[in-house]
């Protein structure tokens, strides 16, 4: 009884914090001095019609960086702790979906990859981008992995990809520093005609990698969990 209480009294106290919060928030009217940088020389200096791009891949590629190596270290830590070793060599006993769930898989999954890939390509020019990209391709692995419990992706497939899109982020990283002003700095490549696909310098090249390697890390993780379970 005392433990519920007190527990109680802690919901009401963080209800009033948030409360409080939301009460006497108010939203920016005007950009401050870094993002109106932004907004007025992105264009010309990076080329990106989508400015949050720019800001992610060129401005900040650093915290890109250490973002996708989170994500690894995230992944690799999952596949350390699911590890399992079948001793007896037996055949786990996964359950069958049902028809309606694997059909439309077979329909949805190569819709959702193309989607993923249209994503990260395209994410200079509208919303979207290489981790957004990712975790649709991730998505449509996954609902292979639930419609068809039997079917197999090699880790070994999934680290090939993962270590070259990683290792080629990197490159183009060094590239900029080697060849334009700066770590992933787009403009190693020409800049292109403004809004088109091909435009925005290095950002497309290094946004296929950056899907590519979340993707591959995200999918991982899923198959990491399938292959440890043993459903009766």
């Amino acid at each position: 009884m005392v433990k519920n209480a007190f527990i109680f009294l802690i919901l009401i106290g963080v209800a009033m914090i948030l409360v409080n919060l939301f009460a006497g928030f108010t939203g920016n009217v005007d950009l401050g001095q870094i993002a109106n940088h932004y907004v007025a020389n992105g264009p010309a200096e990076v080329g990106s019609a989508n400015i949050v791009t720019a800001v992610v891949v060129t401005y900040r590629g650093f915290d890109t960086l250490g973002e996708v190596t989170i994500l690894f270290l995230s992944a690799a830590i999952v596949g350390f702790f699911l590890k399992i070793e079948n001793t007896d060599n037996t055949e786990r006993n996964l359950k069958y979906t049902s028809e309606i769930l694997n059909t439309a898989s077979q329909v949805l999954v190569p819709i959702m990859i193309l989607f993923g890939v249209y994503v990260f390509i395209n994410g200079h020019l509208s919303p979207g981008g290489g981790f957004q990209g990712g975790a649709i391709i991730a998505s449509g692995l996954v609902l292979m992995f639930i419609a068809q419990p039997k079917k197999e992706i090699g880790h070994k497939l999934i680290n090939i990809i993962e270590s070259i899109s990683g290792v080629g982020f990197v490159l183009m990283g060094l590239a900029g520093v080697l060849f334009a002003g700066g770590f992933l700095d787009n403009n190693v490549i020409g800049l292109g005609k403004f809004g088109t696909l091909f435009s925005a310098g290095a950002i497309p090249i290094i946004y296929i990698f950056v899907g590519l390697k979340v993707g591959s890390e995200l999918t991982g993780i899923a198959l990491s969990l399938k292959e440890n379970q043993n459903e009766a």
